[in-house]
C-alpha cells in the first residue's frame, strides 16, 4: 500500500502544471501501449486476433474511443468479422458510465444489427452478438434494456463455462444493473459480482477487466477493504490506460488514503494528456478533468489548499475538451465548488458561474447543480440571502425537471444539495428549528443513497453539514455524534476532525479532542491550512 509513495516527490512536480498546458509537454513521448491482457478467440482471420484482444483490453479500461477505432481496423482488414462489429456495439453501451446519446445508440445499434447480419462462426460467438442484441432492440427504457443484456449475459456466460471473458462481461453487466437500479445497501449485485471476478484476479492478474471491475463492486464504505488488492493491481496491469492509473483512487478515496490517490490521479490526467496531445492538440482530456476532481478533494483533505488552487487555475483555463461528456462537466462544476466551500470562503462560493459558459450544461443539470448549491450555501453563510434563495429556487427546479428520470437518481443527489443549502438558509434567517430539521432530512436522504462513481463524494457531507449546525446552535454534543458519523461514511476529512475537535473540547471530552487534533496534524503532515473553522458554542 505503501509503495505508491516511492514516486510522490516526481509526481508533485507534475501538479505544478496547469492540466491544459500538459500537451506541449507531452507530444513527444510515444504511443501508450500497455494495457493489460485479454484472451479472447475468435473465428475471424487469424491475423486479427491480437487486433481484437487489444481492443478489448482497450474497451475494459472505458477507452471506448481508442477502443471502437481498433475494431473499425479489423472490420476493414477482415470484413466479414462479425466480431469486429459486435466491439464496436459494446463500445457504445457504456455499462457505468449511464445511458449512450441518441446518436451514441444508433451507432451502437446498427453495428449489433451488422454483427448479427453477417453471423458468426462460432456458437459462443453468436451468444455474444445476441445479448448486446438484446441491449439494443425494442424501444424500451435504458435500465429495462440494461436488464435484459444482463440476462442474455448470463446465458452466455452459461453456455460457455470455460469462457472467462464471458464471466468478466457478466460481472460487468451486473454492476449496470446495480446502477441503473433504486440503492441497494446490502449490495447484493455488487457482491454477486465481485464473487465472480475475485477468482479470477488469481488466474488472470495482468487482465484489466477483472480488476477494474473489482473496484467498482466494492466501491462504498462498508465494502472498500474488499477492493484494495484490486486497487493495488490495477495501474500496474494497465499503466498506458488514463482510466486505469485513476481508477484506484476510488478505493483510496473509501479509505481515506489521500496520497496515494493523489499520486494516481496526478499519473492519470498526465496520461490522459498525452493521449489527447496526439489527437487534438491543446485540448483538455475528459479524463484528465475526471481525475482532477478526485486530487482536488485529496488535496483538500490534506491541507494542500495551494496545490488545490493551481487545480482550480487549471481547470478555469479549460476551452476545449476532447469528449464533452458527463466526466467533464461534473468536473468542471465540482472542483471549483469543493474550493470554495471546503475553505468556507462563501463569497468565492457566490461568485461562482458555470464555466466555461459554452460547455452545453443543459445537458447537464445535476453537474450544473454543484455551481448552484455552492452558490446556495455561500450566500446563507455569507449573509447574501438573495442569492442563496434564487440558487435554491434553481437547485428545486433542477430536482423537479430530473425526478423521474431513469438510470442513475441524480434527482436525489440534487435534492440533498436543496436541503441542505436550505437549511443553512433557514438558519441566516434566524429559523434554527427547521434549520436542522431540513438538515438532518439531508442527512438522512444521502444516507439512503450512494454516490455516482464519476465523484469522490459530495460536494459537502450532509450529516457533516449537520454537525457544523448543530454546533453552531450550541448542542456541541450531538455535533460529536454527527461529525463521527460523517467520518465512518467520508473518512479522513480534514473538516470533519477539525469540527469533531471543536465539539468534542466545548463538550468537555478532553480526550477525544486531542485525538481528533491528532488525527488532523497526521493528516496535514502538521500543516494545518488556516481556514475558518465551524463555530462551536457551548450549551444553550
Amino acid at each position: 500500500m505503501r509503495s505508491l509513495r516511492a514516486t510522490r516527490v516526481l509526481a508533485a512536480a507534475f501538479a505544478l502544471f496547469p492540466v491544459c498546458a500538459l500537451a506541449q509537454h507531452e507530444h513527444q513521448h510515444a504511443p501508450p501501449d500497455r494495457f493489460g491482457q485479454v484472451r479472447f478467440p475468435i473465428s475471424c482471420n487469424p491475423g486479427v486476433r491480437p487486433l481484437f484482444e487489444r481492443g478489448m483490453a482497450l474497451m475494459h479500461s472505458f477507452a471506448y474511443a481508442n477502443a471502437e477505432a481498433t475494431f473499425e481496423e479489423i472490420s476493414t482488414r477482415d470484413p466479414k468479422c462479425a466480431m469486429a462489429q459486435w466491439g464496436i456495439a459494446m463500445t457504445y453501451f457504456h455499462a457505468i458510465w449511464g445511458p449512450p446519446t441518441e446518436g451514441e445508440f444508433a451507432a451502437g445499434r446498427a453495428a449489433a444489427r451488422q454483427a448479427a447480419t453477417l453471423g458468426a462462426g462460432s456458437a459462443r460467438e453468436r451468444d455474444y452478438i445476441a445479448a448486446i442484441g438484446a441491449y439494443y432492440d425494442g424501444e424500451a427504457a435504458h435500465p429495462v434494456r440494461v436488464a435484459e443484456y444482463e440476462k442474455a449475459m448470463a446465458l452466455v456466460a452459461a453456455r460457455n463455462p470455460d469462457d472467462s471473458e464471458a464471466a468478466v462481461l457478466h460481472a460487468l453487466a451486473i454492476l449496470a444493473v446495480a446502477y441503473n437500479a433504486p440503492p441497494d445497501k446490502t449490495y447484493a449485485r455488487q457482491k454477486e459480482a465481485g464473487r465472480i471476478l475475485n477468482p479470477l484476479l488469481a488466474l488472470q492478474p495482468d487482465h484489466p477487466g477483472i480488476a477494474h471491475y473489482l473496484i467498482h463492486s466494492f466501491d462504498y464504505p462498508e465494502l472498500a477493504e474488499l477492493g484494495l488488492p484490486a486497487a493495488l493491481a490495477y495501474a500496474k496491469i494497465a499503466p498506458s490506460a488514463p482510466h486505469a492509473l485513476h481508477m484506484p483512487s476510488h478505493i483510496f478515496t473509501r479509505l481515506g488514503m489521500w496520497k496515494e490517490s493523489i499520486d494516481s490521479n496526478i499519473a492519470s490526467a498526465r496520461t490522459a494528456q498525452a493521449w489527447v496531445a496526439k489527437t487534438k492538440p491543446g485540448a483538455t482530456a475528459f479524463d484528465a478533468l475526471h481525475a482532477m476532481d478526485y486530487l482536488e478533494y485529496a488535496y483538500l483533505q490534506t491541507g494542500q489548499d495551494a496545490k488545490a488552487r493551481e487545480i482550480v487555475d487549471g481547470v478555469g483555463k479549460v476551452t476545449s475538451i476532447d469528449v464533452p461528456s458527463f466526466a467533464a462537466a461534473y468536473a468542471l462544476a465540482a472542483v471549483p465548488a469543493r474550493f470554495a466551500l471546503e475553505r468556507r470562503a462563501w463569497k468565492e462560493a457566490v461568485a461562482l458561474t458555470p464555466q466555461p459558459a459554452e460547455f452545453p450544461w443543459a445537458k447537464y443539470p445535476y453537474a450544473e447543480a454543484a455551481v448552484h448549491f455552492a452558490r446556495a450555501v455561500g450566500g446563507a453563510r455569507s449573509g447574501d440571502l438573495e442569492t442563496a434563495r434564487r440558487a435554491v429556487s434553481k437547485l428545486a427546479e433542477i430536482q423537479a425537471a430530473l425526478k423521474g428520470q431513469k438510470g442513475f437518481d441524480w434527482a436525489t443527489q440534487v435534492e440533498v444539495q436543496r436541503l441542505v443549502a436550505a437549511g443553512w438558509l433557514a438558519r441566516a434567517e434566524k429559523r434554527d428549528a427547521d434549520a436542522i430539521a431540513l438538515m438532518r432530512s439531508a442527512a438522512e436522504l444521502e444516507d439512503s443513497t450512494d454516490k455516482h462513481p464519476v465523484t469522490p463524494g459530495s460536494i459537502l457531507p450532509a450529516r457533516e453539514q449537520l454537525a457544523d449546525l448543530l454546533a453552531e446552535v450550541g448542542q456541541a454534543a450531538a455535533a460529536l455524534v454527527e461529525y463521527q458519523a460523517s467520518l465512518r461514511v467520508a473518512p479522513a476529512r480534514l473538516n470533519g476532525y477539525e469540527g469533531a475537535a471543536r465539539a468534542a473540547e466545548v463538550s468537555g471530552r478532553k480526550e477525544e479532542a486531542r485525538a481528533f487534533r491528532e488525527r488532523l496534524l497526521a493528516l496535514c503532515d502538521g500543516a494545518v491550512p488556516d481556514r475558518v473553522g465551524p463555530a462551536v458554542t457551548a450549551a444553550q
